[in-house]
């Protein structure tokens, strides 16, 4: 249970990475990284609900996709903070 409610805690810390993403990507990007989130919150929610050890991946499954994105935007769009 303790890593289930850890899991969703951390999911949650890295949905302020995707809230700021403003800061680095033009709007209609950042809603789709909006969009992303919320769907990523209800993976976490499925995953809590069948198996609470796996909850912690996916805020680090969540997060590596965030890194990714930004990343791949600086390199094919020129997108700076």
């Amino acid at each position: 249970m303790l890593l289930g409610v850890v899991g969703i805690a951390l999911y949650l810390a890295v949905g302020v990475f995707y809230l700021g993403s403003g800061l680095v990507m033009p709007y209609p990007w950042v809603f789709g990284m909006w969009a992303l989130w919320l769907c990523g919150l209800v993976v976490v929610a499925r995953v809590f609900a069948e198996s609470r050890k796996w909850t912690p991946v996916v805020p680090v499954l969540a997060m590596v996709l965030w890194v990714a994105i930004v990343q791949m935007g600086s390199w094919i769009f020129g997108w700076t903070a």
